[in-house]
């Protein structure tokens, strides 16, 4: 649908005033992005329209703490950025934007709709930029390859009215994948590094919630200490952590709701006072293990205070 002209000087001014917002809310005991991944569909499995991501926002707004920042996976698949960026605007929210970067189609898809994103909403939503999830542990694509289409993306936004190198542009996988020399293209690449990191998954050590905090901490460490040798300066995020409510019990890991909250009270609480911290997941609906930390309603499975 065709909006008024009148729309677009109004949408400017948001920007402005939205850019200015973000920077004083990055200072002092706010010094971190915290937020939550968030999927681009519902429980029936249909796309997300712009209300629909709006509830999202409204939704961690409201927890304590008053989240403001989401992760997606994609940019293109349902339409994700063009319906959730109006909607961070709307509601004062930012954006960890996902690239798909399997198959040239795709790719190619994904950076259009990023790129018409910025040209029209301008830089302010971001919050930054990942090029892939997870390739490099799914052994996906290689580390050249990947480090080549992040400098690709970056050159991309470069290119448009209001980009500056604060854009960080970087790649997204599991903290074995950055610990592995081979994968060190990539870490040089990438203004940021986004670590996802389950202490419920580690299958070769003990790996029960008493000790879920140091597994979780001890690779975010491992990570760091790759990163500052190879690309000193590069900033670790957090951008997958979680403990399941519901599933199968792996090793010694239990899914449950007190064993969520009590990795919720150690691991979350210490991570968004320390860290760029991104937390997987705001809901999940069927999934098994089931990693939401809200219902179908909307409603927190467990508190999530700190």
């Amino acid at each position: 649908m065709a909006r008024p002209m009148s729309y677009l000087p109004e949408m400017e001014l948001k920007a402005a005033s939205y850019a200015l917002a973000l920077a004083a809310m990055l200072t002092g005991a706010n010094a971190y992005w915290k937020g939550f991944n968030v999927q681009a569909n519902l429980a029936d499995g249909t796309c997300k329209s712009q209300s629909d991501w709006e509830n999202d926002f409204n939704k961690m707004k409201s927890l304590p703490g008053g989240f403001t920042s989401m992760r997606v996976f994609a940019s293109s698949d349902c339409n994700t950025l063009a319906n959730a960026v109006p909607a961070a605007i709307a509601t004062g929210g930012q954006i960890l934007v996902g690239v798909w970067t399997e198959d040239t189609a795709h790719y190619d898809a994904e950076k259009a709709a990023l790129l018409a994103a910025v040209q029209q909403h301008g830089f302010g939503w971001i919050v930054a930029v990942s090029v892939g999830s997870e390739d490099l542990y799914r052994g996906d694509t290689t580390a050249s390859t990947l480090a080549g289409q992040i400098n690709d993306v970056r050159s991309m936004l470069s290119t448009v009215s209001g980009y500056t190198t604060a854009i960080q542009v970087g790649h997204v996988d599991t903290w074995t994948a950055w610990v592995d020399s081979a994968n060190t293209a990539v870490i040089v690449a990438s203004d940021f590094i986004g670590s996802d990191a389950y202490p419920y998954f580690q299958n070769t050590e003990a790996n029960g919630i008493d000790v879920g905090y140091n597994l979780f901490f001890d690779s975010v460490q491992a990570v760091k200490d790759v990163v500052n040798s190879a690309h000193p300066g590069a900033w670790v995020w957090i951008t997958e952590t979680g403990w399941p409510t519901s599933g199968a019990t792996m090793n010694q890991a239990v899914p449950s709701v007190a064993n969520a909250q009590q990795y919720w009270k150690t691991v979350a609480c210490t991570a968004f006072n320390s860290e760029h911290t991104f937390w997987y997941i705001l809901q999940d609906y069927s999934a098994s293990p089931s990693f939401g930390v809200l219902d179908s309603n909307g409603n927190a499975l467990y508190d999530l205070s700190c």
